[in-house]
């Protein structure tokens, strides 16, 4: 009897035990999380972070997909615009609002979470798409467009650093007598990207948009594109660092300024702690002021935001991430340790600048936070935009291999920002 007792407990509880687990497991949420960044360690510890979640969330696992810029960029709003596509990313593309998941009702402090981050929420809220106080993720970080330069370079040629009203043609000259006097193999580049290109081409005096359409390009706009095709003949810009890839795809150049092989690199802020961390001792080297043209001295502005999607089946769990990752603790953390400038008001942030060198430059990039136009923050937002960036590069890439004139480039750009306007008339 008491054999046949203890079995029967045995069986009850093994029952008992195999139900709760079939719950346990039924009631698992498993969420994606879709991350990139030029910083390594950042996204290591954005993995870190999604692990610590987890632990305080045993219900809840992250899937954490770390990938590339253009693989992101591309498919991202592909993927979504099928229903398809990860539960949380970090993106660029502000255009991706109308997928965007409010997460203010599901939210356990949203005002706190709302006063943390303030007007940066709004980068997000596209009217007539989002509700006016919509919580719909974070702006992870604030960028501008700058060169970096290398300091050693310019010391061993006896050569100045540009100042502060320089052009850009000033400072494409000189870092061509730097590389020539040291033997530096690429005086000046800068990422394969529409956006990058776009900085200088505000600063000559250019607009995108004009009447309510995109206008692309304008004579100032013909003009920066003169001289940068001009500089790929001469060497100063060599035309390999665009060439060499193919279509619209995205190439990051930081690697050349890290190995000692470029005398000035147009990037943004995102670079420093990178090359803080890379570059080491090495060579000195800072960020300058933007480049000047006939409008102003104008720095591109830009930006992350990591957002929640309305696709995804566990939006609770995606809102309990996404306050967790945009909570003042860890954003203070990540500004502090990656050197970032968030969207969440982070009072007295101790940038972790280990070096004299990335000190210098984040000072440039403080700032230079007034000094990006609003036509450049307003076009960030425009429908369409991120086309007209590719088309940019498509189209330029053409014209500095050779299979395209200048004359012909203005017109295939020309033709291509029409196809665009059509497009938006089409889908309003």
């Amino acid at each position: 009897m008491k054999t046949y007792l203890s079995g029967a407990f045995a069986l009850a509880l093994a029952t008992v035990s195999f139900a709760w687990s079939s719950v346990a497991m039924a009631e698992t949420q498993t969420i994606t999380f879709l991350f990139t960044d030029d910083d390594q360690a950042y996204v290591e510890r954005m993995e870190a972070l999604s692990k610590e979640f987890e632990t305080a969330h045993p219900d809840i696992k992250v899937n954490f997909v770390s990938s590339g810029y253009d693989a992101v960029a591309k498919q991202l709003p592909v993927q979504l615009a099928i229903g398809e596509g990860p539960d949380v990313a970090k993106i660029t593309d502000w255009q991706l609002a109308p997928y965007y998941l409010d997460m203010r009702p599901l939210m356990k402090d949203p005002d706190g979470f709302a006063k943390l981050h303030g007007d940066s929420l709004n980068t997000l809220r596209f009217p007539g798409v989002n509700e006016p106080n919509s919580i719909n993720g974070y702006v992870a970080s604030q960028t501008f467009n700058l060169p970096f330069v290398n300091k050693t370079l310019f010391e061993q040629a006896k050569e100045p650093l540009p100042k502060p009203t320089a052009t850009l043609k000033d400072i494409v000259e000189a870092s061509a007598r730097v590389a020539k006097a040291t033997g530096a193999q690429i005086p000046f580049t800068m990422d394969r990207s529409g956006h990058r290109f776009s900085g200088a081409a505000f600063s000559y005096g250019s607009n995108y948009v004009k009447d309510g359409k995109f206008s692309f390009p304008d004579d100032a706009a013909k003009r920066y594109i003169t001289d940068l095709y001009n500089w790929t003949k001469d060497g100063s810009f060599p035309k390999e660092m665009w060439g060499a890839a193919g279509g619209t795809q995205y190439k990051n150049m930081g690697d050349e300024f890290v190995n000692g092989n470029v005398v000035t690199y147009l990037a943004g802020n995102w670079m420093v702690n990178p090359f803080q961390k890379k570059i080491g001792d090495a060579f000195d080297w800072t960020a300058i002021s933007a480049p000047c043209g006939d409008a102003g001295c104008y720095a591109m502005p830009g930006g992350t935001a990591i957002v929640g999607f309305k696709r995804t089946k566990y939006p609770q769990a995606v809102a309990s991430f996404i306050e967790f990752l945009g909570s003042e603790k860890v954003q203070r953390e990540i500004a502090e340790n990656y050197v970032i400038l968030t969207g969440a008001d982070i009072k007295d942030p101790q940038y972790k600048l280990d070096s004299q060198n990335a000190k210098d430059a984040m000072a440039v990039f403080l700032a230079a936070r007034d000094s990006a136009p609003q036509a450049a923050r307003d076009l960030e937002r425009l429908k369409g935009s991120g086309a007209i960036y590719q088309l940019i590069v498509q189209r330029m890439s053409q014209l500095i291999v050779g299979e395209l004139s200048l004359e012909d480039t203005f017109k295939a750009m020309s033709a291509d920002v029409d196809k665009v306007n059509v497009a938006l008339a089409a889908n309003k």
